[in-house]
């Protein structure tokens, strides 16, 4: 419900600060006075586009603000999706800068637009005598017949299914899609693939080959060069090693004459030590080198043919050319077994198809199960708010399954006696289209949690019985529904919890809108006004008195 509404900068309201009664609340005011400006605020938290030219003082922005109660609505799951901060009350605010630019906020959280339309939907649903277009919309129809015939539980399996059904139609359609692209590759993949396979690829060994390939193209020069350098060390005459064994005796003599030469004879020691480490394994590397023109022409033909594949595929490793092998024995695997897998998704999909027309039609039955009370319940209602001889049916046609079910429902009216009913859009006035759907929002009233209602002027040409029988039912659903109600009809006015008036103040140098809660006595010096006009007599304040009590 809405805790608070404040209005800044908007057209003719400089500043306004409403707090409605959690029951029903009644706004009256002089023509022009500002009800229909303060509507068009209400419609900005709603998500209705903004103009510049709202701006009182084009200097300054314009501010809307709404406060909501909002535990009772179930919208955890909306803020989750729509990332926003879930709090017991929410706080949308709207801002129009001088510039032109909107900005829109959701417990501090700016949002799109859309998703400010979205959530306004859900809290807040205003309601004036020329909304004609929602009532005949069918998906519309279909939720109010849900709501009356509490379906809830019926919907969701319904729903479920469509899902799982869409899932597996989607699943099936793009398996079919990809069968019949994989088939017109088919051949040339099964040749690319035999391509790969036949070089049997070993991860890692590009670079082992490249690297044997290096040395057998290099051999004798290797071992000329092993040679020349073990030659070095190991001549008999003019080694290095020879000379290197002096040197170690010489060190050891030094050490016993001084022991602070012990740090570098150890020093020397392991340099030695390392010099016939790296001898031992140069003789190993010179006795591993072969001189083998066969091997080599083995490798090149190997590593030619790895090259070619790599700048056919566009790549530069053996390891993703064992991806692209691997990827297409998976195409050719799928071809060759796709009767297989088209037949198993082609089941599943017709058996999701079945279990989802099964529960499409346990749903359309408990839908037309209610029809019969929801057409007499309407008529009874509409009765009572003038029109005596109304006639409502509904009708029911199978359509091709969508979310809301497979079938789809028209609401057919009749206002006169004698005619037969026809599609609301077809037969209804406006006013008649108002007072139905007041009707209809009474009827369900006690069966879904709607949002604030906001009645704007619904009683415009009625009086008498049928206004008192209008009050009475909004005092029926304000005892479980907030109510907000734009009325020029004293009676009707009378019977709120609160009431506010919205007048023009014109003691500054611009005309402006103000509102204000009235006490007891301005309520009933109102309400004769509204009776008698500006000048009320004592018996318009008596009557004005009597409407109050009564």
């Amino acid at each position: 419900m809405l805790k608070s509404l404040t209005i800044s900068n908007y057209a003719l309201i400089d500043q306004l600060n409403l707090v409605p009664s959690e029951g029903l609340s009644m706004i009256t005011g002089e023509t022009g006075a500002g009800k229909s400006i303060m509507l068009g605020a209400v419609g900005l938290l709603l998500g209705n586009r903004a103009e510049t030219k709202v701006l009182l003082d084009e200097d300054k922005k314009c501010v809307v603000e709404g406060v909501f109660e909002v535990s009772d609505y179930g919208l955890q799951e909306f803020f989750a999706e729509n990332e926003l901060d879930y709090e017991q009350q929410c706080i949308i605010r709207r801002e129009i800068s001088p510039g032109g630019k909107s900005r829109s906020f959701v417990n501090d959280t700016p949002v799109l637009l859309d998703v400010l339309k979205q959530l306004g939907v859900k809290l807040m649903d205003v309601h004036s005598q020329h909304d004609t277009l929602l009532l005949g919309d069918g998906v519309f129809q279909l939720g109010l017949v849900d709501a009356f015939a509490r379906t809830q539980a019926d919907l969701k399996a319904y729903q479920d299914a469509f899902k799982a059904y869409k899932r597996a139609k989607k699943s099936w359609e793009e398996l079919k899609q990809k069968a019949s692209e994989l088939q017109k590759e088919s051949d040339f993949n099964q040749y690319l693939l035999e391509e790969l396979s036949a070089l049997i690829l070993v991860e890692g060994e590009q670079a082992e080959l490249e690297s044997h390939q290096e040395v057998l193209e290099n051999a004798e020069e290797i071992k000329l060069k092993i040679n020349e350098i073990l030659s070095i060390f190991q001549d008999e005459q003019f080694g290095a090693n020879n000379a290197l064994g002096q040197a170690q005796q010489i060190f050891g003599s030094l050490e016993r004459l001084a022991h602070k030469f012990s740090g570098l004879r150890e020093r020397f020691q392991s340099v030695f030590i390392e010099l016939k480490d790296i001898q031992d394994t140069l003789s190993d590397e010179e006795s591993k080198v072969e001189v083998d023109f066969g091997k080599l022409e083995e490798i090149r033909i190997r590593l030619s043919k790895i090259y070619q594949l790599q700048k056919k595929h566009g790549v530069n490793t053996v390891e993703d050319l064992m991806q692209i092998e691997k990827e297409l024995a998976e195409k050719v695997f799928l071809v060759q077994n796709l009767d297989e897998q088209l037949g198993l998704s082609e089941k599943e999909f017709l058996a999701s198809e079945s279990k989802m027309m099964a529960a499409g039609k346990k749903l359309s039955a408990a839908r037309k199960s209610c029809f019969e009370l929801f057409e007499k319940s309407l008529e009874d209602l509409i009765k009572g708010l003038g029109m005596e001889n109304a006639k409502i049916r509904i009708e029911s046609r199978e359509v091709k399954p969508s979310e809301s079910g497979i079938d789809e429902v028209d609401f057919l009216f009749s206002a006169n006696k004698g005619s037969q009913p026809q599609a609301l859009k077809k037969v209804a006035s406006g006013g008649e289209f108002s007072r139905l759907l007041f009707a209809i929002k009474y009827l369900m009233a006690d069966k879904m949690a709607l949002p604030t209602l906001i009645f704007d002027e619904i009683d415009t040409g009625i009086s008498g019985e049928v206004a008192l029988q209008m009050v009475t039912m909004m005092r029926e659903i304000s005892k479980n529904h907030q109510v907000i109600c734009i009325t020029h009809l004293p009676q009707v006015a009378a019977k709120g919890e609160k009431h506010f008036f919205v007048f023009k103040d014109h003691s500054s140098e611009k005309t402006i809108s103000k509102i204000k809660q009235l006490s007891l006595d301005e309520r009933a010096e109102e309400l004769a006004k509204m009776i008698a006009g500006a000048n009320p007599s004592a018996s318009a304040l008596a009557s004005a008195w009597e409407l109050l009590k009564g």
